[in-house]
């Protein structure tokens, strides 16, 4: 019998990986809590656009009222929902994950502890995942990265190989790229690092990737908001790891060259679509920078490492979630106001 997959949370990055691994033959069942979308998805599958093809296909799907009669446990859990959602979630498919079974977060943030705290750390892997898309229409979803451009990587939380991360990371390869590191934390945190330095600023502003990227002085900003998170992953004892499938010889050099080349690297992966806070703003929910930005922010406290324009994006994107200003490209001003003003 094959393994039994569960894709959980059936947005644009959870759309994505559920219709290739179908495509791929694997056993999926797909989990969300927005009920046009799994509606959507029952009646006629999903539809994925992309640059090189448009991928319709048929797809298992499941509200999540409906596992519980379902009778179906799971192998492995791919949990793709925005780190907000992340604990009840898991929460949620503690009871349908088999003994042996495991959790992988494909997220952005550092959620691997938190996670495993609830299902479990001898249950929990840890996952990158470089996969831009959108979603605005129930079973519609608009990838901006190509196969060829995804990219993932996987390994457990103690920096073990074992014959699960390489099942996981074959199953992966169905999607995009995949690597196994014995570095999941070093590389989770680069990951992150380049979210701050793009995600960060960009979401702020609601325009695409490019056109964010080439405001006047916005090259400079994500560089210092790069510089602040770098610093505080090293105190919490990261070492920062080549990502976005770049070798080991494309990532020397020394830090700030690093940053460099994991932000351009990034953005040349992207730089047609709009980060994913842009979406939530415009959908009217709350952005996850609390778990990017924000997280920089708070460690960094706990170290006495200054993190001002880390704390600009913080405060910038708090405002728009609560719909005290809004998202527009005249916030860039503002950023760079107030990260100077308390650098």
């Amino acid at each position: 019998m094959g393994r039994q997959i569960a894709v959980l949370g059936a947005g644009a990055i959870g759309s994505s990986v559920g219709a290739d691994l179908t495509k791929a033959g694997h056993d999926v069942t797909i989990i969300d809590q927005w009920p046009a979308q799994v509606e959507a998805l029952k009646a006629t599958g999903l539809c994925i656009q992309m640059k090189e093809d448009d991928l319709r296909i048929p797809v298992r799907a499941c509200h999540l009222c409906d596992l519980a009669s379902a009778n179906l446990e799971f192998d492995i859990v791919f949990l793709a929902v925005k780190s907000n959602d992340h604990r009840w979630m898991a929460e949620f498919i503690k009871p349908y994950l088999k003994n042996d079974g495991v959790v992988a977060g494909i997220q952005n943030g550092m959620n691997d502890d938190s996670i495993a705290s609830i299902v479990g750390r001898e249950r929990t892997v840890g996952c990158v995942v470089e996969l831009s898309a959108e979603i605005f229409t129930p079973g519609l979803v608009k990838r901006n990265t190509t196969r060829k451009t995804t990219w993932f990587a996987v390994g457990e939380l103690d920096g073990s190989y074992t014959p699960r991360v390489r099942e996981i990371e074959s199953i992966l390869r169905n999607v995009g790229r995949c690597d196994v590191t014995n570095n999941i934390y070093g590389a989770k945190w680069t990951k992150l690092i380049a979210n701050t330095m793009t995600m960060g600023p960009f979401g702020l502003l609601g325009l695409k990737n490019s056109e964010a990227a080439n405001l006047p002085g916005m090259f400079d900003v994500s560089v210092k908001l790069g510089k602040e998170s770098l610093a505080v992953g090293a105190a919490l004892g990261y070492r920062i790891e080549p990502i976005f499938g770049l070798r080991a010889d494309e990532f020397a050099g020394s830090s700030d060259e690093n940053l460099v080349t994991a932000m351009k690297t990034l953005l040349g992966h992207i730089g047609g679509g709009r980060t994913a806070p842009i979406h939530d703003h415009i959908k009217g929910r709350k952005s996850e920078m609390e778990f990017i930005s924000g997280l920089v922010v708070k460690k960094g406290k706990e170290f006495g490492i200054p993190t001002p324009f880390n704390d600009a994006v913080v405060e910038i994107d708090r405002q728009i979630n609560q719909g005290r200003i809004k998202m527009d490209p005249s916030n860039f001003e503002l950023l760079k106001a107030r990260g100077a003003s308390t650098g």
